[in-house]
Order: C-alpha cells, then structure tokens, then sequence
C-alpha cells in the first residue's frame, strides 16, 4: 500500500480520482461511495503490475512494460511520470484536470539514433467489471462498454445497476486498435471479466485483429502521442448525447444484396465481396456474401454485417446440421442424438467428460430447430419427421430418467441433475406435440415442468422456463386439462412472487451474476403479469429492467451494439477453450426475448432497437454454409494467446435461432 504522502485525491466534475504514487487507484462518485470503478487490492487476484497506466511496448528493438516511474514531477493539479522501458524509447505520462475532465497524455519518444517501428502498445485500464454476487454486483460493480475503433474508440463503465453515473473514457488525440483481457484463467473463472488493455497496437501478438494492427513509425527524436478524457456522465443516454458519433450509421446490418449507406465518404471495406459506390456524401456497400466486414471510415473503422435472409439461414443450418452433428455411428438410441463439431475438420466431438460437449443440455435447441423449420415448411416432413422420431426416443431413454428429471447428457450422468434442461426438453416435446398433436407428448412435456418444479424450480432462473410453461399451459387448456394448466399457471405467479421477496438478493446458478439470471427473471414476472395482470408486478419488471439494460453496449458496431457482456463461454463451449468476451454470445438474445415481451407501457423506442440488435448481431455467428461458430472471443488476446477469432466448435449456438423464430410466431417479432 502506498503511504499516506504517495495519495492524492483530485476532483473532476461531481466525483474524484485518487492518484496513489501518481497513478489512478480508485475513480469515485459521491452519489454511489460502494461503486468501485476500477478493481484495487480488495480483489484477491489484482496486483501492482495492472495498476492503471501501466504498460508494455514491443518493438524491432526489443521488448518491455513500464509500472513504477522512473521519475515524477507533481503539482497541486498536474503530474507528469516518465518510464524508459526499452533503451531509446521513454514514455511520459502528464496526468492533469482541466473543466470538470480528467485527462491523461501518454507520449513514446524515440531518443535514440535510430527509427524504430512499435509492434506492440498497450495501456492498463483495470475497469471493475466483475460479479461477486448480485447484490454485490449491483452495488459496486460496471459493465465496461469498449470500442476500440481508431481515432473513434471510448469506454464506458456503467453501473450494473443501471442507475447512477457513468465513468466515460474517449480518445481525444490518437487511435486505439483493440483490446486485449489479462488474468482471464482458471484462477477467475467466469466472475471476473478479468484486466482491460487498451492497445493502440496489438501487431506483435495478433496483426490481423480487428480488421488489421498497424505500425507505428518513429524517427528520431520524433514522438507518438495518445491522449484521452474521463468525464462523469448522466447516464448512458447523456454520454451518447455530449459525445456525438462522427458517424450516424443508418443500420449495422443488411440483407445480401441490398444496399447499406454510410453517410461518410473515404470508406473502404476489407472483403473482396463488398461493391463500394459513392453516393453524394454517402457511401453505398453491397455484397452477395453472407458475413461481417470491417469497414474504415478515415482514421476510424467498425464492423457492418451481411447477412442470409433468417428463412434461408435456417435451411442452411438445418441441411449443415444434418449433414455434420450427428453420431450415427453409436449404438442404439444414441446414434439418434445430434452433437458438436470440429467446423475445421468436419469430425465430431466426443463428450470427454466434458459436461458442455455432450449430447443433451444446449444441444437440445438442434431437434427444436428441426421442429420449427418443419413447421415453417422450410425443411421436408419426410426428412425430418424420422430425425425427430429417433430424437424423442433417445431424449426419453438417456436424457430423462426414470422420474422425468433431466439429465446432461447420455455420457455424463455423474453430474446430476441440471433443472436448465428441463424448459429446453419440455419444449422439444410441446413443438413435436405442435407437429403430430399426440397426446402422450404433450403430457410428456407437463409432467417434465411438473417434475421441474418438485426438484425446486420455482427459485431457480432456469431460461425459458416461465414461457414454456405459458405455452404448455395453453396447449393443456386447448387439451382439455384445464385444471393441470391452473396448476402449471400457478407455480409460474409463486415462483415471481418468491423472486420479488428477495430483492436483489438473487441466488447464484452457474455463474454468481450474469445477465442469464437477469433476463429469465424478467421474463418470469412478465409471464406471471400475463397471466394476473397484478399492476404490482408491472412496477416491479420495470424497477428490474434497468438491471437487464446495462449489460447491453451502445458501440457503433454489429458484435457489440445492443449484445450484453458474457466472458466466459468460449472456455466452457469452445474447443480452444479460451476465456474472454464472447461477442456476440448466443444467449444475449434472451435479451430480445424480455424486451419483446415487456408489457406495452414499458416498452420504448429504445427498448425495441436493443431487442433488434441482440437478434441481428447473432447472425454473426453464423456462414454460408450453415456452418456456425459457438462463440467468437473479441479481445485480441487473452492472456497473451491470439483470439478475435471464431472457435471452431458448432455446438451450442443455435438457441439463437430457436428463440428468433418462436418469438416470431408467439410475439409477432419480424424475421427480417
């Protein structure tokens, strides 16, 4: 710890900054004393070397990072640091606060008699964005909203909460290429969104990230200088508003072949497939090919999307899915199930006692899928009703015992029961029900929501669980089963009125917080307003909704606007089994699945777009081909390895599609 003559506090608009031995330890809002905005010594697994403003460079000279300054000349409002990292480059760091801004100019002089190229430059931003628990998180931690777009790049740290001010960062003079996660391991696991790097350049470790890293150039005795801005904002909205986009993209995303205008000329776009025409001061892109473009706008650049109409994505995945996922070669029922595949090599993967590979769990929304693109006409009866058949069979025999709890998987029995699977089994049996009307099937599916609630899910935020009990009741009202519906309708209104009572003090589930806990608890009070209509439950959505917001960035590109945070499935699901921000994660549409069902006094403008966003940006992850990644990781790298790339797994992506295409048909949400 720094002694007391090492601190200083500078205030900057309504908050502070304190400096400990001139650099930033703690960013402070008197309005909210319990937020940290950046992680300091209370968390277990962060240490001197992140400290903020720390660094590293690389170059064709050698290597190095700079903590601890060399030297330091302080004032009662300035402080300048210098480092000397690399013989021949110094870097000085002049901290200082000017109109209610604190900024921060970092400049790399060459002193030496010979240019030198930097390959690598990135500065320690270690933004609190971790989930101790909900309570916790809610009160004391951010979301860290990047992007890292060239001369147009900023930070936003907003409270989990959704309330309260935010901590903006925005580049002023400069350019950020990426960003990189550090302490992302098994150490910290899937609470900690783990340490943010700020890279100007990332070439050294990773020079195809973000569409390109570039080279910095330095002549003798000449200087690369990056300067930024931190200001206390309103809200997200207020920094939207006092920071304009230089751009005001149209949309971020368009059908293959049609036309995506850019009101800005100079833009250029890295993909041969991408037809780029002038248009007075706009810029008009077509292409014919299904994929994400980076796009440069001058000195800045952002990611657009080209996508498959979702009808013919759906074909596509269907056809890759039948073709590639699944196991014929095992004996009896378990040549029925479908599984993930190495998109790489085309060959399967085996369960490995790894519990997020097998064949039950989130590759369940495979046969939904089937289902519903046979119920939309887009996949023959004569080729999918056999493929479900033999799907039921093994679902009955390996993924359900003998109580109808579920299980993993069929080779992962030694984990117990999981209560996330049974809305997903359940509503398999509703959609074959849907299809063949068979009764039995249909009472499948109830007796698996009723076994569901025996084993408690009523207090737990399983996801999908409280619409799939909607449609189970439905289909039992239509059935005839008017008092087994009541029952089911019931267990749906207890279970909200549980989850009221306790506040924000929201039970952990695979992860301590996340935004899959947030959004089936909204979704849980919307099906139990549904069904009372109880204008209490009404108030209590819309003091939650706040809470489901926040986890969504604003960023002008297709990854990551309206796509809440997730930064740990790529290890669990992918085979490179890397941690980091998955962007966009599949499960970020369960966002879109709220906010479509909000009731209507609470659904805005706003509320809409995101919802649109989550879906479309999720097309992302898929190609041509129907193949799919189940998680594209976006820093440039984690921990040192290479990411911003797709993992070669298709496993458990296709929940994506699966709730596009039933808010369609239940909620009237646009397929296009």
């Amino acid at each position: 710890m720094p002694s007391k003559d090492d601190i200083a506090t500078w205030t900057f608009g309504p908050g502070s900054v304190q400096l400990h031995s001139g650099a930033p330890g703690q960013f402070t809002d008197p309005a909210q004393p319990d937020r940290r905005f950046l992680l300091d010594d209370r968390t277990p697994w962060h240490s001197v070397e992140h400290t903020w403003g720390s660094g590293h460079l690389v170059t064709d000279a050698g290597a190095g990072r700079w903590n601890a300054p060399d030297s330091m000349e302080s004032g009662p409002d300035r402080i300048r640091l210098r480092h000397a990292p690399i013989t021949d480059i110094v870097v000085d760091t002049t901290r200082w606060v000017e109109n209610d801004q604190y900024l921060e100019r970092y400049t790399f002089t060459n002193t030496g008699p010979t240019r030198r190229t930097i390959r690598g430059l990135g500065i320690q931003t270690p933004f609190a964005d971790l989930y101790e628990n909900a309570a916790a998180a809610l009160r004391t931690a951010v979301h860290a909203h990047v992007f890292t777009g060239g001369s147009w790049s900023w930070v936003l740290a907003q409270p989990v909460s959704g309330t309260g001010r935010c901590l903006g960062l925005v580049v002023r003079s400069g350019r950020l290429s990426g960003y990189s996660i550090e302490s992302r391991n098994t150490t910290t696991l899937s609470n900690a969104r783990g340490h943010l790097v700020l890279n100007v350049t990332d070439h050294a470790a990773h020079p195809t990230a973000f569409g390109g890293q570039p080279l910095i150039e330095l002549a003798p005795g000449r200087s690369y200088t990056l300067e930024w801005a931190l200001v206390w904002y309103e809200s997200a909205e207020d920094f939207e508003r006092r920071n304009p986009a230089p751009v005001e993209f149209t949309s971020l995303a368009t059908e293959v072949g049609h036309d995506l205008t850019i009101p800005a000329t100079g833009v250029t776009a890295l993909s041969d497939h991408v037809r780029v025409r002038r248009d007075g001061d706009a810029t008009v892109l077509t292409s014919a090919v299904h994929e994400p473009v980076t796009v440069r706008i001058g000195d800045a650049f952002t990611e657009i999307l080209f996508h498959l109409p979702v009808p013919e994505l759906v074909r596509r995945r269907v056809a890759y899915i039948l073709a590639h996922q699944r196991s014929p070669e095992r004996p009896g029922l378990l040549r029925h199930a479908f599984v993930p595949v190495d998109t790489s090599t085309g060959l399967t993967t085996l369960t490995n006692g790894w519990s997020d590979w097998t064949d039950g769990s989130e590759r369940i929304a495979m046969p939904i899928l089937l289902l519903l693109a046979r119920q939309q006409g887009w996949i023959a009866p004569r080729t999918a009703d056999p493929l479900v058949e033999g799907w039921a069979a093994f679902a009955r025999g390996h993924l359900l015992d003998d109580t109808l709890a579920p299980r993993r998987g069929s080779q992962a029995h030694h984990v117990g029961t999981r209560l996330y699977d049974a809305p997903w089994l359940a509503t398999f049996f509703l959609e074959h029900h849907r299809v063949h009307r068979r009764p039995e099937q249909l009472d499948t599916a109830a007796r698996i929501l009723e076994r569901a609630y025996d084993l408690g899910a009523g207090r737990h935020l399983a996801i999908g669980l409280s619409e799939t009990v909607a449609e189970a009741a439905g289909a039992l009202d239509r059935d005839g089963q008017k008092e087994r519906a009541t029952r089911l309708r019931e267990e749906t209104v207890r279970s909200a009125h549980y989850f009221i009572g306790l506040g924000d003090q929201l039970p952990e589930h695979e992860v301590a917080y996340e935004h899959a806990i947030i959004a089936p608890l909204l979704n849980l009070l919307i099906d139990a307003w549904r069904i009372t209509a109880d204008p209490l439950l009404e108030k209590e959505i819309a003091e939650r909704l706040p809470w489901l917001l926040a986890f969504s960035g604003r960023q002008p590109h297709i990854r990551l606007h309206g796509v809440s945070i997730r930064h740990w499935d790529g290890y669990w699901f992918g085979q490179d089994r890397l941690f980091g921000d998955v962007f966009p994660h599949y499960w970020s549409v369960l966002t879109a699945s709220a906010l479509y069902r909000l009731p209507p006094r609470l659904r805005t403008p706003h509320t809409q777009h995101v919802a649109r966003s989550s879906l479309l940006a999720n097309l992302a992850n898929y190609r041509p081909d129907g193949s799919a990644t189940c998680a594209f990781v976006m820093p440039s790298t984690v921990d040192g390895r290479q990411a911003h790339k797709d993992d070669p797994l298709a496993n458990d992506q296709d929940w994506h599609l699966v709730t596009w295409l039933r808010l369609a048909r239940n909620d009237n949400v646009p397929l296009s």
